[in-house]
């Protein structure tokens, strides 16, 4: 059977669309996409020479744009706005109770050393009595758009809450992030298996601990 690669080329799916000013004040003009993704390309065939590699051997040859597009393809949250899944709500029937779900996986790579990530999230928020919903995936989907970017755990699980509170106005939100990383089980500390926990609560989970502990009691049923 012949199959036909579909794969974005590597320039296409390095970073996002030009914008004029990014938030750190850099300009992005046309070109530096493509010229960035031949410097990256380059510097890791670099890479392989110096460690005494063939990178035009048939193992190797497409090595560099496989790992560009591969970065490109987990910092894909960069192009995406979580304000887009949060857009559409839905008028449901509901006396303000809260809406959790728990066991969300996602993968994310650490901004330090460019390391996976991964683990599951619980994200909740209390919209208040008959305010509209949303969609059920949207949570999954929010935090999937923050978790693919160059990330810390801590910053993620912020995030996450505060995308709920400035589009869903809830009563509140919550998010709690377990997960193992790829800079302490494999390098440096090597100890595997070490899970790092972060919360963030927004609103009367912060505010009031009989909330919480209540959220707290429906996560783990």
């Amino acid at each position: 059977m012949t199959t036909t690669d579909t794969t974005p080329a590597a320039a296409d799916v390095l970073a996002p669309e030009p914008v004029e000013d990014t938030p750190r004040g850099y300009t992005v003009r046309p070109g530096d996409h493509d010229l960035a993704a031949h410097a990256y390309t380059q510097g890791v065939r670099a890479w392989m020479v110096a460690s005494g590699l063939d990178p035009d051997s048939p193992a190797l040859t497409d090595t560099p744009a496989r790992v560009l597009r591969a970065l490109a393809e987990m910092t894909a949250g960069y192009r995406e706005d979580p304000a887009v899944h949060l857009a559409r709500t839905f008028p449901v029937d509901h006396d303000g109770g809260p809406i959790i779900v728990t066991g969300v996986p996602f993968t994310s790579l650490c901004e330090h050393h460019m390391l996976v990530f991964t683990g599951h999230a619980d994200i909740a928020y209390q919209p208040r009595p008959g305010a509209p919903v949303a969609g059920l995936s949207k949570l999954p989907r929010v935090l999937d758009v923050y978790a693919r970017r160059l990330q810390t755990q801590e910053q993620l699980t912020q995030q996450v809450t505060a995308a709920l509170d400035a589009h869903l106005q809830p009563v509140g939100a919550a998010c709690i992030i377990r997960s193992e990383h790829g800079c302490l089980a494999h390098r440096g500390a090597r100890k595997p298996g070490s899970v790092m926990v972060t919360s963030s609560y927004t609103g009367a989970w912060r505010e009031n601990p009989e909330a919480r502990a209540e959220l707290h009691r429906l996560m783990d049923r």
